[in-house]
């Protein structure tokens, strides 16, 4: 059987118990159809989950009793920052989903040259529609934590941003030879599979363009800021493929995917 989990706030556990309300009480009780007695998984979203069995189960309100506390599982070694260009609403949503399954820690909507939606701050409705999507997401797919979605940003500010990880990757379909698996095995890198230890909370970022890509422009500005450009294959792949393709490779240099 099994085990449904569920993030919810640090407010919501009180003492030896949980209190579930809302749309997620609603969800147990008509769609799952959870019946006193059953066990779920509460996820507080700072890293530790409770095995819960359930006490009462009503629309309006579901109530269990937090039978252990563990560290919560699931998430990547290295947290990975997808800046990816925004893209029409149903693709940019389907890289959020399809990148909270994979490991992707940080989503950073980014307006680039190309940029055909060009929203420099999400509407309220968006944002929480988007940030559901990556919850649901999360507690499909068994992460620990419930991955950031930032507002949008210009590239130039993108740029800055990367400056604090151990590495930053930039997607370009003119880059001919440098994979990047290899660039993750080089010796430039300070982590990969190949290396006995990583550093501490080691982090990375990823930039994935438009439907148009980035411009030579953007990629030279992107390389002086030490962005190092790869490519994900000889075909071209469409921006929210190469998002997901290019978090796939990146995690299983890491042994992720094993």
């Amino acid at each position: 059987m099994t085990t449904h989990r569920f993030f919810v706030n640090k407010n919501q556990l009180r003492g030896e118990n949980v209190i579930v309300t809302g749309s997620q009480a609603r969800q147990m009780h008509s769609v799952l159809r959870l019946r006193k007695g059953d066990p779920i998984r509460i996820l507080d979203n700072e890293g530790w989950q409770y095995e819960v069995e359930l006490l009462t189960v009503n629309p309006d309100q579901v109530t269990g009793h937090i039978a252990t506390k563990s560290a919560a599982i699931g998430e990547p070694v290295a947290r990975l920052t997808l800046y990816q260009s925004l893209l029409k609403q149903d693709k940019f949503e389907w890289v959020l989903q399809k990148g909270t399954e994979l490991g992707v820690s940080s989503f950073v909507p980014l307006i680039t040259e190309r940029t055909i939606v060009r929203q420099t701050k999400l509407k309220q409705n968006k944002l929480v529609r988007w940030q559901r999507i990556i919850r649901e997401a999360a507690e499909q797919s068994g992460r620990g934590l419930i991955p950031t979605l930032f507002q949008p940003i210009e590239f130039a500010t993108a740029l800055a941003e990367t400056q604090s990880n151990h590495i930053a990757l930039i997607a370009w379909e003119n880059e001919a030879q440098r994979t990047l698996s290899a660039t993750l095995r080089s010796d430039e890198v300070p982590f990969s599979a190949n290396r006995p230890t990583l550093p501490s909370s080691p982090t990375a970022a990823l930039l994935i363009g438009p439907e148009g890509g980035f411009t030579d422009k953007e990629v030279e500005t992107a390389q002086s800021a030490s962005i190092i450009p790869v490519t994900l294959g000889p075909r071209i792949l469409r921006a929210e493929t190469a998002a997901i393709v290019a978090t796939a490779l990146f995690l299983n240099e890491l042994g992720e995917m094993k």
